[in-house]
């Protein structure tokens, strides 16, 4: 009996071979990780660039007016936006605009609400570097860019 309890005690302190097995999950933990974190950098820039793209866009819809339609205000000169001259100067800046590399980019709406400011939405489908099962393979992300011309 005192055999196998010793031989047992044996077998349970022997530690050979654990290190192997932390060793394997760890690295496994750590590609996980390193998987997911260049997927969210990658997200971050795309939607960066996206915005940048936007907000270039928006400035030229504030910026969709002929200088005869200026006006002299009582807080000096005003123009009226109007949502029809927005998407026409938007959608011309955005077919000059180079290629961005935004896949599947839209336009999804430039508008005015004010008749002050310019709106634009814009839409682009980003996917990962790599692919995992902890990342999707793609989502649809979206921004939105106001821009204002003011005189002085």
């Amino acid at each position: 009996m005192n055999g196998i309890r010793g031989h047992l005690r044996e077998l349970r302190d022997d530690e050979a071979g654990s290190t192997l097995v932390l060793a394997i999950f760890y690295s496994f933990l750590a590609l996980v990780l390193i998987f997911v974190v260049v997927a969210a950098t990658s997200l971050h820039l795309e939607r960066k660039r996206l915005f940048t793209l936007a907000d270039g866009a928006a400035l030229v819809g504030a910026e969709a007016f002929d200088l005869a339609d200026v006006t002299l205000g009582p807080d000096g000169p005003e123009v009226t936006l109007e949502t029809p001259d927005v998407a026409a100067a938007v959608s011309s800046y955005l077919a000059r605009v180079p290629d961005t590399g935004l896949e599947s980019l839209t336009l999804e709406s430039a508008h005015t609400v004010d008749g002050r400011s310019a709106t634009v939405t814009l839409s682009a489908y980003w996917r990962p570097p790599m692919v995992t099962l902890l990342v999707p393979n793609g989502i649809r992300i979206e921004v939105t860019a106001l821009a204002r011309s003011i005189f002085s």
